[in-house]
């Protein structure tokens, strides 16, 4: 089966023959049938994210399941599923609190790209390969956790519901529970990327009066129109904090979201707040990067600086509603997917990635 690998930071994958072992116990093997390409895997690309090499990235995908593990229950042969990147494991402190997005389990194996016990299943010539994290999706078949396939319905697209692993769940829920938006409060969102628009159809849904987009390319902000931004900023030619305070009556938004990764854009987030505001981070930045905000605004402007992981989400309850709201019609899916490609076309879906040509490019094994 072919799988696209990167061997080395900063270089292109390769689409390769790789062998894949047969799934062990409380493993599933799903054929893929659609991947969405995500900054994060840009990320570990640039080593921004430096997991052990050589690795298939990859994390937002569907697919069919192909065969399944000893003990496995919670699927079957033939079901449809949307890959879940942090299987939690329902045992550590922050599981039994309701937090599954950051599982200690989950996290621990994530940073050592291999399944739960240490243990690859991709390899080539004998060799171990990674997988990004715990999934593996820019392969023809992989090889999850039991916790990391969602059932979801069959007359779900595989596109959609490869969408829902990541860039929609991680959007939307960073706006309806990290933040919690009230209907008629205003909202900023830094980044029209695929986790920037979810946050704007999430603000519009949650009923904000104002929603705000901010980036640098024109086309797309005038696509963030579509899923319910009410203004939009160039970034290239106008002041974002300026603007957004100039829209604001001089007060700031109630919630600010940054889409993007960067201090700056982190601190812009913060800066275009207003007092008793909450700004909230989504992004990822390289770890070694830091924010400085001014100390003394924290206690005397009552500002709220939060971190969203996962859209503090959790899938297996999160993926069916969030595929239920676009059956609705509440919740724009279809056209996030702005181009398709072929497993062999990987490297050209991150490059249009990286120059912000897309919105999600996704793969198709069909």
């Amino acid at each position: 089966m072919k799988a696209a690998v990167l061997h080395n930071y900063g270089k292109d994958l390769k689409v390769q023959e790789v062998d894949l072992e047969e799934p062990r116990k409380g493993e599933v093997r799903v054929k893929m049938k659609a991947a969405g390409i995500c900054h994060s895997d840009q990320h570990v690309i640039d080593a921004h994210l430096p997991l052990p090499v050589p690795i298939v990235l990859g994390h937002e995908g569907a697919g069919i399941v192909d065969t399944v593990g000893e003990g496995v229950t919670g699927v079957k042969e033939g079901d449809h599923v949307a890959l879940n990147w942090v299987p939690s494991c329902g045992k550590c402190h922050y599981c039994r609190i309701g937090r599954p997005d950051v599982c200690d389990e989950a996290s621990k194996t994530a940073l050592m790209g291999t399944m739960l016990d240490g243990t690859t299943r991709f390899s080539v010539d004998g060799k171990n390969v990674h997988q990004f994290p715990l999934t593996g999706t820019f392969s023809e078949y992989t090889i999850v956790p039991e916790n990391a396939a969602v059932p979801v319905n069959k007359d779900v697209p595989f596109e959609l519901a490869s969408l829902v692993g990541c860039c929609v769940i991680t959007g939307v829920g960073a706006v309806m529970n990290t933040a919690k938006v009230e209907p008629g409060s205003t909202v900023a969102v830094i980044g029209a990327g695929g986790v920037g628009f979810n946050a704007i159809q999430g603000a519009a849904l949650a009923g904000a009066k104002q929603v705000i987009a901010i980036d640098m390319v024109d086309e797309k902000l005038e696509m963030t129109k579509q899923f319910g931004a009410t203004h939009t900023i160039n970034a290239k030619e106008q002041d974002p904090v300026k603007n957004v305070l100039a829209m604001t009556e001089g007060l700031g938004v109630d919630y600010a979201f940054e889409a993007i990764g960067s201090p700056g854009t982190i601190q812009s987030a913060y800066n275009m707040t207003k007092k008793t505001g909450t700004a909230v981070v989504v992004g990822i930045s390289a770890p070694n990067e830091s924010v400085s905000v001014n100390a003394f605004s924290l206690p005397s402007q009552s500002k709220t600086l939060v971190g969203s992981w996962l859209g503090q989400g959790n899938p297996h309850v999160d993926y069916p509603k969030l595929l239920d709201l676009n059956r609705a019609g509440k919740l724009e899916l279809e056209a996030l997917v702005t181009q398709t490609y072929a497993l062999e076309d990987v490297n050209e879906g991150l490059a249009q990635l990286k120059s912000g040509q897309n919105i999600r490019g996704v793969i198709r094994f069909d």
